[in-house]
């Protein structure tokens, strides 16, 4: 057991404590990415061009959830609890990516970067990107869901996650893992960016709808199982003076209620543009109607024009 995975039973208090831990590689990642996207925005604001605020705040927000996820006293216990694991990593996968997403950091680069220097590679780059037939292929869906069901079903159903547990590195890499899954299945349902590919509003709802009940399935079968799915918590959860299997059905209890939440909350949001967008649509089909007519009224008012022609 590494020396610096905590002795004493968890509290709030230590959660939220700095208490020593592996090197912070997310939370180094989560403040570059926060001091970015704060230098494009400000030199958006600085050129008098606007930037939405909110979605400044949503994208800090996710990078201060990221650093706080994995960087405060909550990393250590997750080595240590299940729970606490599984806590880290519903909020990586389900609660991050949205603040992220929802910033739109990729038009943010695009409208932000110079077009001269460095800034020239980097735009031709993200151009490079959204054409390519490799990023069209890691968005679709066929990809994005199973990769975000199997992070739960096939690393501890399977036995992967004892495995890559008990590796050196292994849990920052599955945290990595889980952050990357979110963000990948999260893109095509909220994403404002341009994008190699687009799925209909529908094709969203179904995405979401499907992801919860194969979530919520996951976080019943915890909380009944009779055994422990994940050995490499045993150890250190006896150690605390808490029963593992007891930890376990906490840690199944999270993934059906907590879980839950960040998906209902993308549910609405992608109904209300279905919504919009759908009532956008018919507003401007009815200003082109208005203007321009259609072939079926235009069909529709010759024939009467008939029919006054005959009763005459």
């Amino acid at each position: 057991m590494n020396t610096w995975i905590p002795d004493t039973p968890p509290t709030l208090a230590a959660f939220f404590s700095l208490l020593p831990g592996p090197f912070p590689l997310l939370p180094l990642i989560a403040t570059v990415l926060a001091v970015g996207y704060l230098v494009g925005a400000i030199r958006l604001w600085r050129q008098g061009r606007r930037w939405p605020v909110w979605r400044t705040v949503s994208f800090l927000v996710g990078c201060g959830a990221l650093a706080a996820t994995t960087g405060l006293g909550v990393e250590a216990y997750g080595y240590a609890l299940m729970s606490v694991f599984m806590f880290q990593q519903l909020t990586l996968m389900m609660a991050i990516p949205p603040l992220l997403v929802l910033g739109s950091p990729g038009t943010l680069l695009l409208r932000a970067t110079a077009h001269h220097g460095p800034g020239k590679a980097v735009l031709r780059a993200a151009h490079w990107g959204l054409r390519s037939a490799a990023a069209r292929w890691v968005l679709s869906p066929w990809l994005a869901l199973p990769i975000y069901l199997a992070s739960f079903y096939g690393l501890y159903l399977a036995g992967f996650a004892d495995r890559i547990l008990a590796v050196p590195g292994g849990h920052m890499a599955m945290e990595v893992l889980f952050l990357l899954a979110g963000i990948v299945f999260t893109i095509p349902i909220l994403s404002s960016d341009p994008l190699p590919m687009r799925i209909s509003h529908g094709g969203r709802a179904l995405d979401v709808f499907a992801e919860a009940a194969l979530h919520a399935f996951f976080g019943v079968f915890l909380m009944m199982a009779t055994t422990m799915l994940v050995t490499q918590f045993v150890a250190p959860t006896e150690a605390l003076g808490i029963d593992p299997l007891e930890d376990q059905r906490v840690a199944g209890g999270l993934a059906w209620s907590y879980g839950e939440a960040p998906t209902l909350l993308m549910l609405v949001y992608v109904m209300h543009r279905w919504f919009r967008d759908d009532t956008a649509r018919a507003a401007a089909d009815d200003r082109f109607t208005d203007a321009h007519g259609t072939s079926e009224l235009d069909a529709y008012n010759a024939y009467l024009s008939k029919l006054r022609e005959k009763d005459i």
